[in-house]
């Protein structure tokens, strides 16, 4: 959120993260105040304290905070010059090194201060124009965590409080309860439960582990979109997982991304380095043969497993983690092909999203980074052009992402939200026009000349890993029928019921559904208890009837008691959800 785009109740919140420094700054004399600002609907400040806060905390600051708004202080702003600024904050170190990076740019000729009582802090507002105009009885410290200094892990590390404020307690109830409901979601907590993934200290953070459920659930997804791939035009590849050092220099990766890169690997006196991307590797298939117009468009994909050196503080469950596969694909096609490649890419997006469910997202054009990017402002331009132009063909609304671009070409973004409403980019697509240059790649032509063709990135899941997420998340872990890890249970009521049960699990199985068959000493309702909690979308109860007339009594979670009837009946009746597993071809 920038200056510009706070409403009222955007200012009470920026206010209160000022309100909440002024209070730490009473219980914490020794405080050095970070950077506090406005998220969505929370604010944040980041201190440096004398010892670790503790969850008591909160509620001492919070009471400090509603003493503070109480005395209805007025709230001033004003102007000093970058002198007077360093006087002020004599012993911030924090606010003394922004103060001197405001004076390096020769635009600013004075810094902006804002008063409230005693306390002072740098800003450029806005805020509310007094105390009086916030509600005590409507904000709420959340949490706190760390945070490094301006994001930098060679940076100190701050400690952040998070709070949240609202015009009135019944809203701010309203908030409180839609996070604790998504707290019951969150892909963390489902995972745990339904035994879906895990990670380890011993083998290192942001590298999961997949549990059998959801390793199920990983070869579905990939087995869907792996044959939609091949049905729709593309070719599958495989790729290794490291490359020499010299390719990631032709690429631009250790000029530009090397930050996200893990440490070169010697192999025989060589540097190699894990793939943080796999576009090299499918330039090199391209390049191993001599190629014509009529070849083009060439379409390369593969699931991709790369690693990426991310923040440990950034790292979090499945949506950003240092290990994940991508449905990574690459576009290789002439100059005239290349808009109508985008407009199937975000079509085929599309398409997948649809096909597991998702409609919560919103669409992005990421332009041009400001310091790390390869090729002139006019390449840059066109290409944005073009992706815009393929968003609005898609009938999407779109925001722009300034300078969020690959540093080889802009892109387009679908970013899902979660259970809280923040948003994670997972479908991407992406215009290169320039590592078929550093490649150098090229097409015989229609004359018989060498020409060089256009790049097309792009990944539907994005991650699988983060895909999944969004998929627990969306479905609060109780799965479609076709995707279930676990479509059906079958549950006998006593032992004289075991040989027709295991009858019906070979008869299911042959047929290819997933089925869990509990022939344990607990009792029925033991049993049927724990496959709801497991979100077994089908449970089969097998008593005499059902042995005498040759058919199963179901429960369904979407439709609840169904009663008896015949397994046939049953096939029939389950067929339209399995057919959705089944992709089509959708290209024109």
């Amino acid at each position: 959120m920038n200056n510009n785009e706070y409403d009222k109740l955007g200012k009470a919140r920026h206010t209160m993260a000022h309100v909440l420094a002024y209070a730490v700054k009473q219980i914490f004399s020794e405080a050095r105040f970070g950077i506090g600002t406005v998220i969505e609907d929370r604010f944040y400040y980041d201190f440096e304290l004398p010892e670790p806060l503790v969850p008591e905390d909160l509620s001492r600051i919070e009471e400090k905070m509603k003493s503070i708004i109480s005395d209805g202080y007025q709230v001033f702003n004003e102007s000093v010059s970058f002198d007077e600024a360093r006087h002020l904050f004599i012993n911030q170190p924090y606010k003394l090194q922004l103060i001197n990076e405001l004076a390096q740019n020769p635009e600013n000729s004075s810094v902006s201060i804002y008063k409230i009582g005693d306390f002072f802090d740098l800003c450029k507002g806005p805020h509310v124009t007094s105390l009086k105009e916030l509600n005590s009885k409507a904000f709420k410290l959340m949490r706190f965590s760390g945070a490094y200094w301006k994001g930098d892990a060679d940076n100190p590390m701050l400690q952040r409080i998070y709070g949240t404020a609202w015009e009135n307690q019944d809203e701010l109830k309203a908030y409180i309860g839609r996070i604790e409901e998504a707290g019951k979601r969150d892909h963390r907590v489902l995972g745990t439960q339904l035994d879906l993934f895990s990670s380890s200290q011993e083998i290192g953070q942001g590298l999961v582990l997949w549990h059998p459920k959801g390793a199920m659930i990983r070869y579905l997804l990939e087995k869907f979109s792996q044959t939609a791939h091949i049905l729709n035009g593309y070719d599958w590849v495989y790729t290794p997982h490291i490359g020499r050092a010299e390719l990631w220099k032709t690429s631009g990766h250790l000029q530009f991304y090397k930050e996200s890169m893990y440490s070169a690997i010697e192999i025989d006196n060589e540097e190699y380095y894990l793939k943080p991307m796999s576009c090299p590797f499918h330039v090199m298939i391209y390049n191993s043969s001599l190629r014509s117009y009529r070849d083009l468009p060439a379409r390369y994909a593969e699931y991709a497993t790369v690693y990426r050196y991310e923040l440990s503080g950034a790292l979090q469950g499945l949506t950003r983690v240092r290990g994940f596969t991508q449905d990574d694909a690459h576009i290789i096609c002439t100059s005239e092909q290349v808009y109508d490649e985008i407009v199937n890419a975000l079509k085929f997006s599309l398409y997948i999203l649809k096909s597991f469910g998702l409609s919560d997202f919103k669409a992005y054009v990421a332009t041009k980074p400001e310091k790390k990017s390869i090729g002139d402002d006019n390449d840059w331009n066109t290409a944005i052009e073009s992706l815009k132009n393929a968003v609005i063909e898609a009938g999407l609304e779109y925001d722009i992402d300034i300078g969020v671009g690959a540093f080889y070409g802009p892109k387009i973004d679908l970013k899902l939200r979660d259970a809280l409403g923040r948003e994670w980019q997972c479908s991407t697509i992406q215009y290169d026009f320039n590592l078929p240059e550093r490649f150098k790649m090229n097409y015989i032509g229609a004359d018989g000349t060498k020409h060089t063709p256009m790049m097309v990135h792009r990944a539907l899941f994005g991650s699988l890993e983060r895909f999944f997420a969004m998929l627990i998340e969306h479905y609060n872990g109780d799965f479609p029928l076709w995707y279930a890890p676990v479509q059906i249970g079958i549950v006998p009521i006593s032992d004289n019921h075991f040989e027709y049960c295991k009858a019906l699990l070979k008869r299911l199985k042959t047929i290819g559904l997933r089925v869990n068959l509990d022939l344990s000493n607990d009792k029925m309702r033991t049993k049927v208890r724990k496959m709801e909690l497991e979100k077994t979308p089908v449970i089969f109860v097998i008593g005499d009837q059902e042995v005498e007339k040759e058919g199963i009594s179901i429960r369904s979670r979407k439709e609840g008691n169904l009663g008896f009837m015949t397994l046939d009946c049953f096939f029939e009746r389950i067929k339209p959800e399995l057919d959705m597993g089944v992709p089509k071809y959708i290209m024109d």
